[in-house]
């Protein structure tokens, strides 16, 4: 989760949001929210990372990978690391308004999935992160 906070503190003019994906203790593929630099509003962390990881494994099948992220992911998000197969999900900051793994919704309530999910993990820093990321927003306007 460290790793995964360390990148959301890099975000600049997005929703500071980090991933990582590790497997076998290493991590092999990491990424921040990139909607308006890519101009893509597919480009959340989750799926960047998810991207990555696929590539590098050569497979989209993320068996045996485990995710950090900072904010409980979105359903859009939520479906592909379902679909992604990815083993554990550890979250930091709950969404209320969006979390679609308990805080909302939860999206495996309706899917074939054995993923695990472990949310408020670092929550206090993953918290104060976006609080900081919308206050700057506020003042920018």
């Amino acid at each position: 989760m460290i790793n995964a906070i360390g990148l959301a503190k890099e975000v600049e003019g997005e929703i500071a949001v980090g991933a990582v994906i590790v497997k076998d203790g290493e991590i092999i593929a990491q990424g921040f929210n990139r909607k308006e630099k890519d101009l893509d509003v597919t480009c959340h962390a989750e799926i960047v990372a998810i991207r990555e990881a696929s590539k590098r494994l050569g497979t989209w099948h993320l068996e045996g990978c485990d995710m950090y992220v900072t904010l409980e992911p979105c359903p859009m998000c939520a479906w592909a690391i379902i679909n992604s197969r990815i083993s554990n999900l550890y979250f930091g900051s709950f969404d209320a308004n969006y979390g679609a793994f308990g805080s909302r919704i939860d999206l495996r309530k309706i899917a074939n999935s054995k993923l695990k999910v472990y949310g408020g993990i670092m929550e206090d820093e993953c918290n104060k992160i976006l609080s900081d990321c919308f206050a700057k927003i506020r003042n920018a306007k």
